[in-house]
């Protein structure tokens, strides 16, 4: 068997490509897939991954790599496995990567009975994302479930019961409040819903008229591992526990003797065979022991004898078989899964997440990885930090440390007695020293962020050493230091750990603690974004140990995006060799140079790199500046109107004239009475084609209404609707007005509708009753001269009155105190609010120019570049190409002495879009209304929008223009309205 990864994971490499060939146009809402998954399911892959939702949440979404995971794993378990009744690892193999079963022994491996159910591990690295993939695949099983029992069917490839397992604590405890949100200070261990991933991201997760649905199911179904088999659920579970529940390793172990047959027993024998376990304080025989045991038991025979369930094994590195004394032995909470899959068969599902799910095996230059056999998605740390989802990687290289001797583990005395080695204190002041920069350069931009420096220690035994060094010899405080390692909970009981746990969860919100000292306990699920110095004192050389040491400083802590420029071009310079040119989003490693083979893989592709000594003359957040509020910026502030509340606004009819409104004289009542043939049909062929009236389209002279009363009921109608909307050209006039025309008592209208027949229609009395002269009335001639001149009067008739009044507020840009920007790619400006601009790093020309030109203008007396981050208020809504709501936000806010002016700027090919133009119109709108309000309530001057494309600002800037002329001269004008005409007829 070849043991290069890309052979190993032959799994993920066929099923990625299927999946991708199915969900080619899924954007679109065109992909196969959406053929062969359920409602449920294409609802769902539509609300993730298609474009038009994508681009409402905006920054809201699954990256690449999350999105892969998922539809790898829907295709996998749904789709490939439709049909089956046993649905094993097998079987997956032999339908996404069948050679792979021809090499070495992955087909014994494959069709061993630990993997006869379905079985997918995603290979994910930290800090992108696992959690939210997990939840994901937890609601498409469930709403799945859901609906197929609603219509009566039982589908065995989904399940609303779950468990979720946890390798420790940490992750634990970070699960809970994922699923149930964080926990209530004082509140007796309840939890806060709000603030659980599935409600705070319900807008990603889930459609609106799934969220009361799901939010009952786990709000109601979630278990503790105290709770497992003991709660009452509704119909499903979400148990969450650690793996030591499952663990049944604490039992004593059983040694065979050698029976002498006839030999008298010991008393103690008797006793033993006779009376049950008995408490005492052996080991394996106390009250904790025995009582853990009956529990767990009990709880494993719940799992085992509920039908189904689907198993989440976070972390699932911890999982999996290890060899001693060269044999291969599963860990023992592997075998407890096992126990409760046995009964199961394909509803049994297990889906592991690791960023390392391999095995270390050989040593020495025959060391290798082995990857698990069922990796499906394959997202590791070099695809992670090229893409730019975690912090890059740099190693500290100083002189001190590069003179260190080889030998650099903790010293011992005679007695054992452990001690830092010289070596080692080197390394904690070099991270120290690191730290102290960093927390002085993120100071001048943020001050709310707080760098971090993780010590990971060999063991128990070192770590109060390592605290009582940096409080002793480098001055920290108490407060400053934090220990934990993994007993931490135990010695220190429910009660005091609570604390202590609270303030590790919220050290990236807190000055202190600086330093966490550690052993293992934070080897995974130590999920905190500002671990910025990682000083790893160990001696381990296995390389899982080491990438989930490095893992617990990957997650970023500079999110914002006016970051991301600086953090690419970090990249790109540790690609290329050359150090960053900053550190935010860098996660330093003080190594000792014995273990840089670790990094040299990294280091070759570019992906990790160096910093020395000349960095400490370096500014860590590289030419990153805040842009403060000026003194005097009140006199370039700019306040937005925002309408809080309409003044209403009534309307009502003084009652009509009958003897002022026209007559019919176009022809005379013989003369139409001539037009109306014997039985239902037009002589004229003019009149009879495309006549339109009630519901339906006229075929003869007579409609299709049972007399003078329905005509009368129906003429109504028609006039309300013919103010309301234009009448449609099909064959039917609509039944229920979507907006219709009721400011007028119908019964009233229709009164003077028949009064206007009688005594002015023809000018003369005409009596429709009579005979049957009212069909005259329904040739289309009389029925659009009564439409038009009822619906002129009714609109002349109408008298409008405003009750309550119009409430403004005015949201000022000066509520942003500070911006951060490049002092590249930025520039000094005296007629804004803010001290500095600054420009997109590319294509940022265009912007660049306006500011300058806008500074130089002596007619512009302020302006602003608005930050779509910062400056969230500042935005209008317009409704997208495809039908879509969406937000966007001008370039500029500009002020003449005439004016405000709403800036956009374009290339010359943009301004066309249809998308630009969307905007255009909801722009002008918007100037419209606020123009509307009084001039107190504007703030002052008329609002107007421009939008400006580049070759127009290059060719009035060449020509010594003025800026404020061009925008007077471009500024976007409303078209005429029906409203401003003095006459309708």
């Amino acid at each position: 068997m070849s043991h290069k990864p890309e052979n190993q994971l032959a799994l993920s490499i066929g099923l990625t490509a299927k999946t991708n060939q199915l969900c080619l146009g899924l954007e679109s809402g065109a992909a196969d897939i959406l053929e062969l998954v359920t409602p449920t399911t294409a609802e769902l892959l539509l609300w993730w991954f298609g474009e038009d939702m994508v681009l409402a949440r905006s920054g809201l979404n699954f990256h690449a790599w999350q999105k892969q995971a998922i539809l790898n794993a829907i295709v996998a378990h749904e789709v490939l496995g439709k049909n089956h009744e046993h649905w094993t690892l097998l079987d997956l193999y032999k339908n996404c990567a069948p050679d792979a079963l021809l090499t070495g022994t992955r087909l014994n491996e494959v069709a061993q009975a630990k993997h006869a159910h379905p079985k997918y591990c995603f290979k994910m690295a930290t800090g992108t994302g696992k959690t939210w993939v997990l939840q994901a695949l937890m609601i498409w099983q469930l709403l799945n479930k859901t609906a197929a029992l609603a219509e009566g069917i039982d589908d065995a490839r989904f399940t609303r019961q779950f468990m979720v397992v946890a390798p420790g604590l940490i992750v634990y405890e970070r699960l809970l409040d994922a699923f149930c949100g964080k926990l209530i200070e004082n509140g007796n261990g309840s939890r806060d819903f709000v603030s659980s991933d599935i409600a705070r991201f319900a807008d990603l997760f889930m459609p609106d008229a799934n969220r009361e649905p799901v939010f009952a199911f786990v709000r109601g179904n979630v278990c503790s591992k105290t709770e497992i088999g003991l709660k009452a659920t509704g119909n499903g579970m979400i148990a969450i526990t650690n793996w030591h529940l499952l663990n049944d390793s604490d039992s004593v172990e059983e040694v065979e003797e050698v029976e002498a047959l006839g030999a008298p027993l010991e008393p103690q024998d008797v006793i033993s065979a006779v009376l049950p376990l008995m408490p005492g304080r052996a080991t394996g025989n106390s009250l904790d022991v025995l009582d853990r045991r009956y529990a767990r038991g009990n709880v494993l025979e719940f799992l085992a004898n509920l039908p189904e369930l689907m198993v989440f094994n976070d972390e699932a590195h911890h999982i999996h078989e290890f060899k001693r004394e060269g044999e291969s032995t599963e860990v023992e909470w592997q075998k407890s899964l096992s126990k409760i899959a046995a009964t199961k068969g394909r509803r049994f599902v297990q889906v592991d997440f690791s960023a390392t799910p391999y095995n270390d095996v050989g040593a020495g230059k025959t060391k290798r990885k082995v990857y698990f056999p069922h990796i499906v998605t394959d997202f590791d740390l070099k695809m992670a930090m090229k893409q730019g989802l975690v912090k890059s990687i740099v190693l500290d290289r100083r002189k001190e440390i590069g003179a260190l001797p080889l030998e650099f583990k903790a010293e011992r005395d005679e007695q054992g007695n452990p001690a830092l080695s010289e070596g080692q204190r080197v390394m904690l002041r070099a991270g120290l020293k690191k730290l102290r920069k960093l927390e002085t350069d993120f100071a001048r931009i943020d001050p709310t962020r707080h760098p971090k420096m993780l010590v990971v220690c060999e063991d128990t035994t070192v770590s109060p050493l390592v605290a009582t060094f940096l409080q002793d010899q480098e001055g920290l405080n108490e407060d400053e230091v934090m220990l934990i390692d993994s007993g931490k909970k135990a010695e220190l009981g429910e009660k005091d750990w609570a604390p202590v746990r609270q303030r590790l969860f919220s050290v990236d919100h807190h000055a202190t603690p600086k330093v966490i000292v550690s052993v293992l306990m934070l080897r995974e699920g130590f999920d905190v974004n500002n671990i910025c110095v990682i000083v790893p004192l160990r001696s381990s050389q296995a390389q899982i140990l080491l990438e989930q040491t490095i893992g617990r400083g990957l997650r970023l802590m500079w999110r914002d995006d006016e970051y991301v420029e600086l953090k690419r071009e970090n990249r790109e310079r540790i690609n290329a060799g050359h150090e960053p040119g900053s550190l935010l989003d860098v996660l330093s490693i003080v190594e000792h140079p014995a273990f840089q083979s670790f990094y040299n893989e990294l280091i070759q592709e570019g992906l990790a790199g160096t910093t020395g000594d000349n960095m400490d003359d370096t500014s860590a957040t590289g030419d990153v500046i805040a842009a403060e509020l000026r003194k005097g910026f009140e006199a370039f502030d700019f306040g937005i109107p925002f309408i809080l509340q309409e003044a209403d606004e009534l309307r009502d009819h003084t009652a009509l004239d009958l003897t002022a409104l026209p007559a019919f004289t176009a022809m005379t009542v013989t003369q139409l009475t001539d037009l109306l043939g014997k039985g239902d049909t037009f002589i004229s062929q003019d009149l009879q084609s495309a006549t339109l009236f009630g519901d339906y389209r006229v075929d003869g002279a007579v409609m299709n209404v049972g007399g003078y009363n329905e005509y009368l009921s129906r003429l109504t109608r028609r006039i309300s609707q013919a103010l309301s909307e234009p009448v449609p050209k099909g064959n039917k006039v609509a039944t229920h007005l979507a907006k219709p025309y009721l400011q007028v008592n119908t019964a009233e209208l229709t009164g003077w509708l028949d009064d206007y027949i009688w005594t002015q229609l023809f000018d003369a009395a005409f009596n429709p009753l009579d005979g049957e002269n009212w069909r005259v009335l329904l040739l289309q001639p009389v029925v659009d001269h009564i439409t038009k001149v009822f619906a002129v009067a009714l609109l002349e008739s109408e008298q409008k009155h405003v009750t309550g009044q119009t409430e403004v507020h005015l949201r000022r840009l000066s509520e942003v105190p500070r911006l951060m920007m490049r002092e590249s790619h930025s520039v000094e400006v005296s007629k804004c609010i803010y001290t500095r601009l600054a420009w997109p790093a590319r294509n940022g020309g265009l912007e660049r120019a306006f500011i300058h030109w806008a500074q130089a203008d002596t007619q512009i007396e302020a302006f602003c570049k608005i930050s779509e981050n910062r400056h969230t208020f500042a935005r209008l809504r317009y409704v997208k190409d495809d039908g879509l709501p969406a937000f966007y936000s001008p370039d500029f806010l500009v002020r003449t002495v005439d004016a405000v002016y709403l800036v956009e700027t374009k290339a010359q090919q943009q301004t066309i879009h249809p998308n630009v133009q969307r905007k255009r119109k909801a722009a002008l709108a918007w100037c419209e209304r606020i123009n509307g309000l009084s001039v107190e309530q504007r703030g002052g001057a008329p609002w107007h929008y421009v939008l400006l494309a580049e070759n127009v600002v290059y060719e009035w800037q060449a020509k010594g223009a003025r800026l404020a002329e061009l925008l007077d001269y471009a500024r976007l004008r409303p078209l005429a309205n029906a409203s401003l005409q003095q006459q309708l007829i």
